[in-house]
């Protein structure tokens, strides 16, 4: 697997470790006339990377405008306060998710150790889509891994941002979401068979990053999930 750059849209690969374990994660950045749309900031010491790899790309942290969460967990959101110390940027997620980002609600997964609550600027919704140098991205609700988790889409170029809805880093190069780490695998299920609808020809994972495989693989794995 390499680092991929879709026009306006790059993968961030950055080494953490995370609850004890060494991880690879991959936060993106989409770029709009408005400046960079950040898609998951990953753990608080991830921060440090962000900024390097931003400037390897020619920009800086505080080109961000508006951060993404695909969902709760702390290897993904862990370090919003850490970003947002450094830059005054919008912070969305999904309207089932924005509890836990609060503060109102402990995260599904956290063992009492949670990360600093952040305020929710912007609750997304299934559809909504922001304009980007990479055509429309689209939310699109994949519930299941957490309650309110999202995918976008960008229907021009067929890439998917799945988050954690489908992995990259296992034995096969697109596999489904991990049973260990989901939250409710039925919903999961469901969640994949939305993405198989979709015309996707390549796919970005948080966890394993670029894969060169779309729709067609995630019809099997949905299947698979179903029998």
């Amino acid at each position: 697997m390499h680092d991929h750059d879709e026009a306006g849209v790059h993968a961030l690969p950055i080494d953490v470790e995370y609850g004890g374990r060494q991880l690879t994660i991959t936060p993106s950045v989409v770029e709009t006339d408005r400046g960079l749309v950040l898609i998951d900031v990953g753990p608080q010491r991830a921060v440090d990377s962000l900024e390097v790899h931003l400037q390897n790309l020619g920009y800086a942290l505080t080109d961000v405008w508006l951060i993404v969460c695909t969902h709760h967990d702390g290897d993904h959101v862990g370090g919003l306060t850490a970003v947002l110390d450094r830059v005054d940027a919008v912070v969305a997620t999904h309207r089932d998710e924005a509890p836990y980002v609060r503060g109102d609600r402990e995260p599904i997964k956290g063992d009492g150790d949670r990360y600093e609550p952040v305020e929710v600027d912007i609750e997304l919704a299934d559809g909504v889509r922001i304009p980007t140098l990479a055509g429309p991205m689209e939310v699109v609700a994949t519930p299941g891994h957490t309650p309110g988790h999202v995918s976008l889409s960008f229907p021009e170029d067929g890439l998917l941002i799945a988050g954690d809805a489908l992995v990259a880093d296992g034995a096969a190069p697109l596999e489904g979401p991990k049973p260990e780490f989901t939250a409710d695998l039925s919903r999961a299920t469901e969640s994949v068979g939305r993405l198989a609808e979709r015309d996707v020809e390549h796919t970005l994972c948080y966890h394993g990053g670029y894969v060169d495989a779309g729709s067609e693989r995630i019809e099997e794995i949905h299947e698979n999930l179903r029998s």
